[in-house]
């Protein structure tokens, strides 16, 4: 991997969701080994978000675009972030 790139991932979120912090437990050590950061955006008060992610939240979104609702597994997000590099 390439050290001066900083890849990182988008993590949609609602407020109070116990299922954001799932994914949140699921997701860190996969970005720790691959070296990605997260970026955690809250749709709670964007009308827009919410109506493309309402029902799916947690949702990651890789830089490519890729998404993957949840529930999805460490091997998941793994294979996600490895085709993106």
């Amino acid at each position: 991997m390439n050290n001066t790139t900083t890849h990182a991932i988008t993590l949609y979120i609602g407020s109070a969701c116990h299922l954001c912090s799932e994914a949140k437990d699921v997701i860190a050590p996969v970005l720790q080994e691959l070296g990605w950061a997260c970026s955690t955006v809250n749709i709670t008060n964007n009308a827009d978000l919410v109506s493309l992610y309402g029902v799916r939240i947690p949702v990651i979104k890789t830089p490519g675009g890729v998404e993957k609702g949840w529930p999805f597994t460490a091997g998941q997000v793994r294979r996600l972030l490895l085709a993106e590099e």
